[in-house]
């Protein structure tokens, strides 16, 4: 971020991190907007909702009070449509295939810096920023999106699928900084949030996110077989939409050793377990590709690859095959899973990403 004026919208959700976001703008002199997005319907956010809630009373309450000590205007935007199409309508898709959703990456795409970045344009502002543990440069006319300083709350990962338009309007206040270092920053400028508890849930999910799939009455929620590898019937599920690969819990099985789920057949409605190194795979297909560098020229490169937000980079190949890439891990990492995103690094910066397919 350069030192020249901006006027900037700050996507605040009343939490920490872009509560000291908008402050360090404020300091550095830029004009700063305070938004808060809703994402429930009607009058679903006025609801005393949990504290993890995108758009709970005390969520808004929280963002407006920051807004008001910094002197910043601050509105709530409702894109409860939007999310309804965008977001909420996906995550409980991808769970009637089979796949298991990643609805921050989307939302972060589709809301956050798509149409937030629209309304902000309205106002006459170029940028939004938000609380994001990550760093946006322009190097060679080109925008390149890279690791935060500190890794251990890099948030890269759920970055990959912005386009360079949006990169270009992305502010990342918080990209040298630790967790700790923002809670002493908030405690010092006096802000009520310094020490509000993180959350790492879903934030339009009330409790079990299977109550919204049973809710929305998805596909994938009819009871089946668990077999084993070679189909031997071991018990039942409760629908394969409440599954994902690698899991562990619930699935009720006595076994002399822990079983996970290693693949899920909606075409059979059948779940497939095994032991732990039946999860591990080498290779995968990735689909969807967005390239923030520019699309390696040769067939094969070498990058190292993240299947999770949490998931420590691995070394591997990537193959280009027309608009996909396929994956090939020097070690077979765990649940390579359908539905979650692969993002490909070179050091701390992001080459690009995609939408995991199937694994082998």
């Amino acid at each position: 971020m350069n030192t020249k004026t901006k006027k900037i919208v700050v996507a605040m959700s009343g939490g920490v991190d872009s509560s000291v976001a908008a402050a360090l703008l404020v300091e550095a002199g830029h004009e700063v907007i305070g938004v808060t997005i809703k994402l429930w319907p009607g009058g679903e956010c006025e609801k005393d909702r949990p504290l993890k809630s995108c758009c709970s009373l005390s969520a808004i309450d929280d963002a407006r009070s920051v807004a008001d000590m910094l002197n910043i205007r601050h509105h709530v935007v409702d894109f409860s449509k939007e999310a309804q199409s965008e977001l909420i309508d996906y995550f409980c898709r991808e769970y009637s295939h089979g796949r298991t959703p990643n609805p921050c990456i989307v939302c972060n795409e589709k809301l956050k810096f798509g149409k937030l970045l629209e309304w902000a344009k309205k106002l006459g502002c170029d940028h939004v920023a938000t609380g994001h543990y990550a760093r946006s440069e322009e190097t060679g006319g080109r925008y390149i999106l890279k690791e935060a300083d500190y890794k251990d709350k890099d948030q890269s990962y759920v970055l990959f699928s912005l386009t360079q338009e949006q990169l270009a309007s992305a502010i990342f206040p918080l990209a040298g900084k630790t967790k700790d270092e923002v809670r002493a920053l908030a405690a010092k400028l006096g802000l009520k949030v310094h020490d509000k508890v993180e959350s790492q849930e879903i934030c339009f999910v009330e409790g079990d996110y299977r109550d919204l799939l049973k809710e929305k009455k998805i596909d994938g929620l009819e009871p089946g077989d668990i077999v084993d590898g070679g189909g031997l019937v071991l018990g039942r599920h409760k629908g394969f939409a409440s599954y994902t690969l690698g899991q562990r819990k619930g699935l009720g099985i006595a076994n002399s050793q822990p079983l996970y789920v290693t693949r899920i057949e909606p075409e059979t409605n059948r779940i497939v377990v095994g032991i732990k190194d039946d999860v591990k795979r080498r290779e995968f297909l990735v689909k969807g590709i967005n390239w923030i560098s520019q699309k390696p020229s040769d067939e094969k490169r070498r990058a190292d690859v993240k299947i999770r937000s949490q998931h420590k980079k691995a070394l591997a190949t990537l193959h280009m095959i027309d608009d996909s890439v396929k994956v090939i891990f020097d070690q077979p990492q765990e649940a390579p899973t359908p539905g979650q995103a692969a993002v490909f690094y070179d050091k701390d910066t992001v080459l690009g990403g995609g939408w995991i397919e199937e694994s082998y």
